[in-house]
């Protein structure tokens, strides 16, 4: 068991907040490695929901794969998906309500200086229909709906693709280290799109300028009048930085990316511990 431990929450500015909302990152802190959600976590995050806490995950994940949480956690809340570019009603049979598109010219113009930086970079392309990637592309997980083909296709002309926007664009290199295929990318094309990471290879989640999970939720949450004091925040890798910085209180998980550890004052358990589950159970049960 990890010994890291369930600190309570502890507020950034001198005055106390009723915590109104909870944002929680899915893989590598919210779910166990298996992709399982804990009898512990359901119980925990229906109890928040019971004591009018909402509760928002936060994710990279497409709509398409949020069944894991849907299918077990009786549909809780809203879901951030593809790092902010979507937001997406689990009430509602994972419909999309909101998107945050990366646009044509701005993908194109992220390929074209990539493929000068980092030469051997191959890419997918993230639609609200679904997934497609080069050949060169390793698909992480199958999909017998992408298409192959080189990524100019796959953003296509104006108006090929009508109704299917693109949400995010990934990129792979299958020799570099991840954190420094970031900084190289941010280095060549951050003036022209928004690149951050969550996995464990050199894959790049490249959204439109000013879209992440940070950005998304502040949205959401002003759209009903809740403010970052109000907000309890878990996260693990890169992607949930600026989230964890942006929210009143946040917590690391024990298993996070080294830049998060450093960037965060509280830490909970590891997600195999059910950390995220440790710290709602202290909430609710202080007087």
């Amino acid at each position: 068991m990890t010994e890291a431990p369930a600190a309570p929450p502890v507020r950034r500015n001198r005055r106390s907040h009723r915590v109104r909302l909870i944002a929680t990152d899915l893989d590598g802190t919210l779910l166990h490695d298996d992709k399982s959600v804990s009898d512990r976590t359901v119980a925990a995050l229906a109890a928040a929901e019971q004591a009018g806490i909402e509760v928002f995950f936060v994710t990279g994940r497409p709509a398409r794969w949020m069944d894991v949480v849907s299918d077990h956690v009786h549909g809780h809340g809203l879901a951030i998906c593809a790092n902010g570019a979507a937001v997406v009603d689990l009430h509602q049979g994972r419909r999309i309500v909101k998107v945050r598109e990366l646009s044509r010219e701005a993908a194109l113009a992220v390929v074209a200086a990539l493929r000068l930086a980092t030469p051997g970079v191959s890419f997918a392309v993230e639609r609200t229909s679904g997934i497609h990637y080069e050949p060169e592309y390793p698909p992480l997980f199958e999909d017998p709906g992408a298409v192959v083909a080189p990524v100019a296709k796959l953003l296509g002309e104006e108006g090929s693709y009508p109704g299917q926007p693109v949400l995010k664009l990934l990129a792979h290199h299958g020799e570099l280290e991840p954190d420094a295929f970031l900084r190289l990318a941010r280095e060549a094309a951050g003036q022209l799109a928004e690149f951050t990471r969550s996995s464990s290879t050199a894959l790049l989640e490249i959204s439109g300028s000013g879209v992440s999970k940070a950005s998304t939720l502040a949205g959401c949450c002003a759209e009903r009048g809740i403010a970052p004091e109000e907000v309890i925040a878990f996260g693990d890798m890169p992607n949930d930085l600026q989230m964890l910085d942006w929210a009143g209180t946040s917590y690391a998980m024990a298993n996070a990316h080294p830049d998060v550890l450093a960037a965060t004052t509280h830490r909970t358990d590891s997600n195999e511990d059910d950390g995220v589950a440790a710290i709602i159970e202290h909430l609710l049960s202080a007087p």
